[in-house]
Parts: structure tokens; C-alpha cells; sequence
């Protein structure tokens, strides 16, 4: 006997991104903003300025990445449901990529799903974590192994919140927007080695044009069945520095930065990129300090530790590599030999 159930239908996630000044906004319901000391001690009374609810909570959890993980999330439940939250309430992620993951987590499991909304504060949130609805923490095996694609109802992008950031910060989100442009744009690309982002008024639009490309990336792929997970170039690389350094020692937008450096060295190898594309990414990287270079320690325990990426499977790893720049290769079929070739390059003598 086969008993079908019905559930075939169309989800309507859209949403919208607005980059501007917060204007005044109501939420008619209960709602909790979920942040870090840091952010809040520099822009909390601005966010409060703007925005408004039926009752406002503020939920304040440990800063940095080590704290993307389950005791973070299980404190912010535990407010939610002292607070006595419902399917109903929203949450309000306002801070960069850490904040807004477990925002996003926490709100896709808190009663099996409820509404968030992302108020990113940092560079790197703004161009790319904010948008696109992957949310998650870290465990002991590494990086946002644990967590849910759940949309956000709407994503604030208000350029102020760049104004106290730190310039390390503000290069980590460089890297995030090189990465959009070596892999979907080379006009943009070309761009980003014209001008300075330090400018203000460029940098605005270096975030609108990295944001559309998310966008479009994330409205063909929402799931990351195929082409979105593009937009992991230089992360494959990147999520075993951060777990071999305890998320310690770089910032994620570092990381990624010697990640894609460390994917181009593969993409030489395999001819999909030439010496002189490689050097004019390296060279964007190097030109707002981002770090180039890792010293791999024991190569067998690194290259094991891909097979933990959730783009790979228990037999094949998968590796994101620019092909020239403004295209991408999505591949299983390296030879573990030549990876660790590429791995023995970064091995300090």
C-alpha cells in the first residue's frame, strides 16, 4: 500500500535588499535584535533611533568566530523563549557574518522557523553573508557544518555602519567582493584595479554591483545545487586554515584571501588560469594588505580535511577555481597528487 502526500507548491522567498540610510521602520510584533559588545557599543542607539517594535528585546552574545556555536545558539533560545517568543516574533541579526548566521539558525529552528531580518554591519556581511539566506555555526569538525538555508524577509545595507570599521575588517571585506568579480565579472574586476574603495563614494558602488551579482547568483541557485556554490571560491582552502587556526588567527575575509591564492596555484597547475591572471589578483589582494601566504604544516592533514567541506562527498572533493578571470570551474576530478604538489608549495622550509 502507497499513501502519497501532497506537498508540491511554490514558495515565494523573494525579498528585498535596500542600501541606504535606515529610515524609521515598525515591526508589529515582538521582536529581539540579536548583536555583539562591539557592535552595539558603537551603533546600537543608532539602530534603536531608527526602528521600532510591539516589544523590542536586544539579545547580546560573546564577539568573534570561536563563538559560532551551539552554547551561542543555545543562549539565544534560551532568551527567546524566556521572552516567551512565538512563530510570530522576528529576529534581527545586526552585526557582520558571525551574528548574522546564527541569527539566521536561530531563527530557522526556534519553533520549527521563524521571521529574520539582517542589519549587516561589516563589509564582509554587507557584499555576502547577509544575502542569500545560508545560516549556521561551527563545531569541532569546522565551518558551518551545522545549519539551514532559511531567507531572510529583508536585508538593511546602511553604509554609516562602515564608518567605525576596522581596517583589517574592511579588507576582509575587500576579499569577498575580488571574489565575486574573478569568478563572475572581469569588467568589474578591471574596475576594482582602477580605483581605490577607500573612497566612499566607490566603495558604494562596488557594494551594489558585488550585491547584484550575489543576487543573481542566489535567484538561479537558491540552494546550492550548482552555480551558487561558485561563490565558494577560495573558501575550500579557507575553512581549513580557520579550523587549524581555531578561527584564532584570521579574520574569514582573510582567510578566503589566502584561499584564493591558494586556489589559483591549483588552477595554474591545471592551465585554467595563467601566471599573469594570478598576479593581477594577488596583486588587488596585496594592495589593501590582505594576507597571501600559509604555512601548511603536515599536507596529509590538510588535504583530509576537504573531504569534511560540504561541497565534497565522502569519495570526491570538490575545488572552486577561477577559469581566467570572470569565470569559474566547479570540479571533482583533481588528482590528489597534484593538490598536494599545490599544498607542498605552501609548506614553510
Amino acid at each position: 500500500m502507497v499513501v502519497d502526500i501532497a506537498l508540491k507548491k511554490v514558495v515565494d522567498d523573494s525579498y528585498k535588499i535596500t542600501i541606504d540610510k535606515l529610515k524609521d521602520i515598525h515591526f508589529d510584533t515582538k521582536t529581539a535584535i540579536i548583536t555583539n559588545p562591539t557592535v552595539a557599543g558603537f551603533h546600537l542607539r543608532y539602530l534603536l533611533n531608527a526602528i521600532s517594535a510591539k516589544e523590542l528585546y536586544v539579545i547580546t552574545v560573546p564577539d568573534g568566530e570561536e563563538y559560532k556555536n551551539q552554547e551561542t545558539i543555545d543562549m539565544i533560545l534560551e532568551n527567546l523563549f524566556n521572552h516567551r517568543f512565538n512563530r510570530n516574533s522576528l529576529l534581527i541579526a545586526f552585526g557582520g557574518g558571525v551574528i548574522g548566521d546564527m541569527t539566521g539558525y536561530a531563527a530557522s529552528i526556534y519553533q520549527r522557523g521563524i521571521d529574520f531580518i539582517q542589519i549587516p554591519t561589516t563589509l564582509l556581511s554587507q557584499v555576502d553573508a547577509s544575502v542569500g539566506g545560508k545560516t549556521g555555526m561551527n563545531n569541532t569538525y569546522g565551518k558551518n557544518l551545522v545549519g539551514a538555508f532559511h531567507q531572510p524577509n529583508a536585508v538593511y545595507i546602511d553604509p554609516y555602519f562602515l564608518s567605525t570599521l576596522p581596517s583589517r575588517e574592511f579588507a576582509a571585506g575587500i576579499a569577498e567582493i575580488v571574489k565575486m568579480a574573478v569568478t563572475f565579472d572581469d569588467e568589474f574586476f578591471s574596475w576594482l584595479e582602477e580605483n581605490d574603495l577607500n573612497n566612499t563614494t566607490l566603495l558604494a558602488e562596488a557594494v551594489k554591483k558585488s550585491v547584484e551579482i550575489k543576487a543573481d547568483v542566489v535567484s538561479k541557485d537558491e540552494k546550492e545545487k550548482g552555480l551558487r556554490a561558485a561563490l565558494n571560491y577560495g573558501h575550500t582552502f579557507a575553512h581549513v586554515i580557520e579550523n587549524e587556526t581555531e578561527y584564532k588567527t584570521y579574520l574569514h575575509g582573510e582567510a578566503v584571501s589566502i584561499g584564493m591564492v591558494m586556489a589559483n596555484a591549483l588552477a595554474l597547475k591545471l592551465e585554467l588560469l595563467t601566471e599573469h591572471e594570478a598576479m593581477r589578483i594577488k596583486n588587488i589582494l596585496l594592495k589593501y594588505r590582505l594576507p597571501v601566504s600559509y604555512d601548511v604544516k603536515d599536507i596529509e592533514s590538510f588535504y583530509e580535511a576537504f573531504y569534511l567541506d560540504k561541497k565534497s562527498s565522502d569519495t570526491m572533493i570538490t575545488f572552486i577555481l577561477p577559469e581566467h578571470i570572470g569565470g569559474v570551474k566547479i570540479t571533482d576530478e583533481v588528482d590528489s597528487a597534484v593538490v598536494k604538489d599545490v599544498l607542498r608549495s605552501f609548506k614553510a622550509l
